[in-house]
């Protein structure tokens, strides 16, 4: 396998357009800040890009995760500075600490390792035990979440947009489902394919925080980053898979611009393609498969796109209609041709994306012990 080829990209969870839209702002405190987070961001990823093309080496292979498997949790303190991954504060069965902040991130790693055990029996992000790391308290006012390739960085928000970004779980889930992403299907981060990368990560962030709250679809709010806005700003949360466009609608931060639908579908050359914005229309199509069926959203739909995610027959490339055919496909494998497989394409039905591009793409099989990678 070409390492190279597999290039870990660095996502944010908060979208640059957001970012740009504060930036351009009257208030020169906010503007100052959305242009250090974004200075920062851009610094982080030419610094993975490097990092990454100097790390060569093919990843372990995953493996059958049992269920007495355990996280392998580090979280550090970078005391407001930009260097990673900063003092070590908290390891794996440490006793909590004073810092809410350190808890915080210390929790949804476990929450998310949780639900990939528990849900599919994958042992960590890279399905082979790999430690999970994360850095709170990063950079001054930094309005921004990123996972690097390697391990989470929580900022600590301005407080008067963004909050602490370690109070929303979904979050956690978000970017480490980013990994997860990584060293499976890979997907390209531009474009279509980019915005199932986003989509897939937003599904699996809900999914972490609904088997973390006991929660069904129907009594899940489907919002990701609930919690993180500020007080002032006049919204509920980053992004909404049941309602995308109708996150936030502020005099600052502007509208929420995600299309439902392939009609409202957004054509631009920003945010690599649109990759934070398109990602509402797969995120959508989870959300009404996932409330289709009711009971736990990670159990029948969670499994169906898990199975499309590792299963090795999803190029790289992929776009819309090509993912919403391997999630047919995938469903019809698990389920056989019965409500699962209609629910899906009632689904991808209902965003305006066709399946039609089922034939072309390999009948996926269930993952049992483990995911399996998918051969660069």
């Amino acid at each position: 396998m070409d390492a190279i080829s597999r290039t870990p990209v660095f996502c944010t969870i908060v979208p640059p357009h957001m970012l740009d839209k504060l930036a351009r702002t009257d208030d020169v405190t906010l503007s100052t800040r959305a242009r250090r987070t974004l200075e920062r961001d851009a610094l982080q990823r030419t610094r993975r890009r490097i990092t990454t093309v100097r790390r060569a080496a093919a990843p372990p292979a995953p493996r059958a995760a049992g269920e007495d498997a355990e996280p392998k949790r580090t979280i550090y303190d970078a005391g407001r500075t930009e260097d990673l991954p900063g003092t070590k504060v908290r390891g794996e069965g440490d006793e909590a600490v004073a810092d809410a902040t350190v808890n915080r991130a210390y929790d949804g790693l476990g929450a998310t390792f949780e639900l990939f055990l528990k849900g599919y029996r994958r042992d960590s992000v890279d399905g082979a035990g790999l430690p999970l790391k994360a850095t709170v308290h990063y950079g001054e006012d930094y309005g921004n979440a990123f996972w690097d390739g390697e391990q989470m960085v929580f900022g600590d928000g301005d407080g008067e947009v963004f909050l602490d970004f370690t109070l929303a779980v979904d979050v956690i889930g978000h970017e480490l489902a980013h990994g997860v992403t990584q060293y499976t299907a890979n997907l390209e981060y531009f474009g279509q394919s980019g915005a199932l990368n986003e989509s897939v990560s937003d599904v699996f962030g809900s999914l972490i925080k609904q088997h973390l709250l006991g929660q069904s679809a129907a009594d899940a709010d489907w919002l990701i980053g609930a919690g993180l806005l500020a007080p002032g700003v006049s919204g509920e949360a980053l992004r909404s898979m049941k309602a995308p466009g109708t996150a936030y609608d502020d005099d600052v931060l502007g509208k929420d611009p995600q299309p439902a639908t392939m009609a409202d579908y957004v054509d631009t050359s920003t945010d690599n393609g649109g990759v934070h914005i398109n990602s509402g229309i797969p995120n959508h199509a989870f959300y009404l498969l996932a409330t289709d069926l009711g009971g736990n959203a990670w159990e029948r739909a969670g499994s169906i796109w898990y199975d499309v995610l590792t299963g090795g027959g999803l190029a790289t490339t992929a776009d819309f209609a090509a993912f919403a055919a391997a999630t047919v496909a995938a469903a019809e494998a698990r389920y056989g041709d019965g409500a699962e497989r209609a629910a899906v394409l009632s689904a991808w039905s209902q965003v305006g994306v066709a399946t039609d591009a089922e034939a072309t793409v390999p009948r996926q099989t269930p993952a049992r012990e483990g995911a399996r990678r998918q051969a660069g």
